[in-house]
């Protein structure tokens, strides 16, 4: 593979933003993201800013977001790994009552599918939630809507497994968000 896994570094809050924004025109958005398009977009410059500095390697710490960089420099994918300890409140679902990693606002552009991308993105992310000494990350989940078939069969391809959680999805309780994980013993 041809692209480079990095973190984005604070001053690229722009390309964050675009990224962002292009992620929520897939034709799934509407359940892959708990946002949308038109909120996002009416979000201001300073949001952006503090995002990218928040997920980037100066950022708060919990936080990181990666990119896949092609090599002529356009950005292909991202994946976000939140850090959630057990005496926090989850961002979203129940906690674990361990130290956890969740994997949110996976993306890689239509065109740029089906060749690897997404499975580095997410050893990228991983590997650095892994890596943490403190906290010691003891399992690693994510939330895919149960209509989302195809990103729950990539999820489940790469070690991903079913833990029977699920969560109203916020906007239409009628639905359901289904977590997955992979704990540290079963990475």
């Amino acid at each position: 593979m041809d692209h480079v896994m990095r973190v984005v570094r604070a001053d690229e809050w722009e390309r964050v933003k675009e990224l962002r924004l292009a992620a929520l025109r897939d034709p799934v958005a509407d359940i892959a993201f708990l946002e949308t398009y038109e909120q996002s977009l009416a979000c201001s410059d300073e949001f952006w800013q503090e995002r990218a500095r928040n997920a980037s390697e100066d950022g708060s710490g919990d936080v990181r977001q990666f990119v896949a960089v092609a090599p002529d420099g356009r950005w292909e994918g991202s994946v976000t790994v939140l850090i959630e300890r057990p005496d926090a409140e989850a961002r979203f679902g129940e906690g674990a009552g361990v130290n956890q990693a969740h994997v949110v606002g996976v993306f890689v552009r239509p065109e740029a599918r089906g060749g690897g991308l997404a499975e580095e993105l997410f050893r990228a992310g991983m590997d650095w939630a892994w890596s943490l000494e403190e906290p010691r990350i003891e399992r690693v989940r994510l939330y895919v809507h149960e209509d989302n078939l195809r990103a729950a069969a990539f999820y489940r391809r790469i070690g991903f497994v079913a833990t029977g959680r699920s969560v109203p999805m916020p906007g239409d309780p009628s639905r359901r968000e289904l977590e997955h994980a992979v704990d540290r013993a079963g990475r």
